[in-house]
């Protein structure tokens, strides 16, 4: 656990050579493949819903175990007493200039307005649909929660003005509460904030050990032996957040994000009690339509005898509540 600044010019690990963070299996994508995707892309359109009736606002404080789905990444997850955010974002766009970049297809299913007190974010790395510092900015201003993140973030997230930051590496741990830890867990991903600093900064997953039962938050990820490793470092989780979503074409995305199938196979490895699909339906960031990663895992679900309730295809706003 890092409580001072970062040191991304540390000791050489299976993960840092020195300089920059890297992947067991390596992603290599080049410029020219970029443009490529971009010059082959498939368009299909996706509806823009601005009409949506959020369901009711979710409790101030949970005793036991319940999670809502906000919409991409973003999960109130509520347990013990503690309200934890997963990569929160509120903006309507996305990227390094206000008011431009990808934007939001679907509302927030809780309104920030609508929010419980919130204790603790969990960041899982930089790229912005994932660090949307005016979403944090808010919050600390709001809330001042402490916020968890891997190791090389830590300046970033001090101009959101929060001076509650914990950086770490993967396999540490990370006190929230005096029944709450979390546990940073290795994924296969990739950071960037600038023309500069590709992975100069870590990507993770998060493991909360809660009085519930643990939730897993695999963050943004590729499909690698990295869940095989949890599983026997950490045990099974009660509840596993898979992205599903933002996984076409195969051929330029399969190295950073899974597809329904995939995280089906995640699941299994994991040997989740309940899984719940993230990371579709919100921002437009690759090929597939809108709902296509929900029609995916019902035939992924239905190939390897995985129940609708095992593995879960969220609503937005909704919370599902595990007791």
């Amino acid at each position: 656990m890092n409580n001072g600044e970062d040191r991304t010019n540390g000791p050489i690990t299976d993960h840092f050579d020195g300089e920059r963070f890297y992947n067991e299996r390596p992603i290599k994508h080049s410029f020219k493949d970029f443009r490529c995707w971009v010059r082959t892309r498939e368009h299909n359109p996706w509806e823009r819903i601005t009409g949506f009736v959020p369901p009711a606002p979710p409790p101030q404080r949970v005793d036991d175990l319940r999670v809502s789905w906000i919409g991409h990444a973003t999960v109130l997850i509520q347990t013990a007493g503690l309200n934890i955010l997963t990569d929160p974002i509120f903006s309507d766009r996305i990227g390094p200039i206000p008011g431009f970049g990808p934007r939001r297809y679907h509302p927030p299913g809780v309104a920030f307005d609508d929010l419980p007190p919130i204790d603790a974010v969990l960041i899982s790395h930089a790229h912005y649909d994932h660090l949307d510092r005016p979403t944090l900015r808010r919050l600390v201003a709001r809330f001042d929660p402490l916020i968890v993140a891997g190791l090389g973030l830590r300046r970033l997230l001090k101009t959101t003005g929060t001076r509650r930051v914990v950086t770490a590496d993967w396999w540490q741990d990370v006190t929230l509460s005096d029944t709450v830890q979390t546990t940073l867990t290795p994924a296969r991903h990739w950071s960037r904030r600038g023309l500069f600093d590709r992975n100069r900064s870590l990507w993770a997953g998060f493991w909360l050990h809660t009085p519930a039962g643990a939730v897993y938050f695999a963050g943004d990820t590729g499909m690698a032996p990295h869940f095989d490793a949890i599983r026997q470092q950490l045990g099974r989780p009660r509840v596993a957040l898979l992205p599903i979503g933002a996984y076409e074409p195969r051929w330029f995305m399969a190295q950073q994000h899974m597809n329904p199938e995939e995280a089906v196979t995640a699941h299994q490895i994991l040997g989740a009690e309940h899984s719940i699909g993230i990371h579709f339906a919100t921002f437009k960031l690759s090929d597939e339509a809108k709902l296509a990663p929900v029609t995916a895992l019902d035939d992924a679900r239905k190939a390897a005898s995985v129940t609708p309730q095992a593995f879960l295809a969220p609503a937005f706003g909704h919370g599902y509540t595990f007791d």
